[in-house]
């Protein structure tokens, strides 16, 4: 069955290539979004699993598959950077990358959004990859978002009048340079990293502490024993190799199509859903010019990003179905409004903070978005609050 799911987008892609207007872009969003849901699943890549790790029990395994990946996508977009803009000048920006205006309405999006992967469980990354595991209650998550989208549409003019527009828009590199961007950001990186063993060695022994998303239990590592197709498809991989997976499917999305998100397409049907409605005003001010995880009117069926994240979850649940952890579980009642709730929190701030913690977390630290870092540091403070007042342990 897993092999099937994967030779019908091999196919799909094949079939889409060829077609006028974008069909290569819309076959390598395939591609890449089916490689992207395979790494999730595999790595166990769900920033908000990572964190609560790392906050609860001091296990800090899965921060170091994000930190690999920020590195390592770091340089890469830097040096993608010097060919398409050599000199990082005042008047432009890289082409499409996801630099957003600092602002408190940042702070205020980033910090909900943490404090909704708290009330849900996951962030929207992960609960599109659980999908794939058979998490029936993510739907109801992914939902919510879509109201919190228009909820975040129908404030956007408030916050943009008095936070946003005004907002400086921090591009590190207009600063510092490239090489000094990527030396501050890599050494910022290796920084925590060196903190995050010190909270490793005080708290209780990683060898214990399972990492994952809840919805399936942890697998042992892998041993000299071990065959490597078996390892490969059924164990779970090392935070260097999701790290590097990551920040490589990273690189090249924004090389070929654009930087990662996964909002994109939830944010364009909510905004086409509400406009068609009449529920948004009439004018969003200045939100189409800002880069980030767009969420412009449908104009088609299916975007690049909705290609994307329709492949994210086929490759999952092909990796799901390979390693045997595909396991349909259908929710209950707490379930379906913890989700859709902690789905609304994290929409409206998804759309506030012009996306999630792939598109502006991810794909703004690589790019070296001051907002980026912000968006990150903020979310981190909405998991932990959340986490000490409502403690999964």
């Amino acid at each position: 069955m897993a092999a099937t799911l994967l030779a019908a987008l091999f196919l799909a892609a094949w079939h889409l290539a060829p077609l006028p207007d974008g069909g290569r872009n819309l076959s390598l969003s395939l591609l890449l979004g089916a490689a992207f849901g395979i790494v999730l699943q595999r790595s166990r890549f769900c920033f908000y699993c990572i964190a609560r790790d790392a906050i609860e029990r001091r296990d800090p395994r899965g921060a170091y598959a994000v930190l690999i990946a920020l590195a390592a996508g770091t340089l890469g977009y830097h040096a993608i950077f010097g060919a398409f803009l050599p000199v990082p000048g005042p008047d432009r920006l890289p082409p499409g990358a996801h630099i957003g205006p600092v602002s408190l309405a940042l702070v205020a999006g980033a910090f909900t959004f943490g404090i909704g992967m708290r009330i849900s469980g996951s962030c929207i990354s992960a609960h599109f990859y659980r999908l794939g595991e058979g998490a029936l209650a993510s739907p109801f998550a992914l939902l919510g978002a879509g109201v919190g989208f228009m909820l975040g549409f129908a404030t956007w003019n408030t916050l943009y009048l008095a936070m946003i527009q005004e907002a400086p828009v921090v591009w590190l590199p207009r600063h510092l340079g490239y090489g000094g961007t990527a030396l501050l950001q890599c050494a910022l990186l290796a920084i925590l990293a060196w903190m995050l063993s010190r909270l490793g060695k005080g708290g209780a022994s990683t060898a214990s502490s399972p990492i994952g998303n809840g919805s399936t239990p942890a697998v042992p590592a892998t041993d000299a024993t071990t065959p490597l197709w078996r390892g490969v498809l059924e164990q779970r991989w090392s935070p260097a190799t999701g790290g590097l997976l990551v920040a490589f499917i990273g690189v090249m999305a924004y090389l070929r199509i654009a930087p990662l998100g996964v909002t994109a397409e939830l944010g364009s049907v909510a905004r086409t859903t509400a406009s068609a409605a009449g529920w948004l005003p009439s004018r969003l001010e200045g939100l189409d010019t800002f880069a980030g995880c767009a969420t412009a009117v449908k104009q088609a069926l299916l975007s690049n990003n909705g290609a994307f994240v329709l492949a994210l979850v086929i490759g999952a649940w092909a990796s799901a179905l390979a390693a045997g952890a595909f396991r349909p579980k259908w929710p209950n009642w707490r379930d379906v409004a913890r989700n859709f709730v902690g789905g609304v929190l994290m929409g409206w701030g998804g759309m506030t903070a012009l996306g999630c913690t792939v598109g502006t977390l991810l794909s703004g630290v690589m790019a070296g978005a001051l907002s980026g870092w912000i968006f990150g540091v903020a979310c981190v403070a909405g998991i932990w609050i959340a986490l000490t007042l409502w403690p999964t342990r």
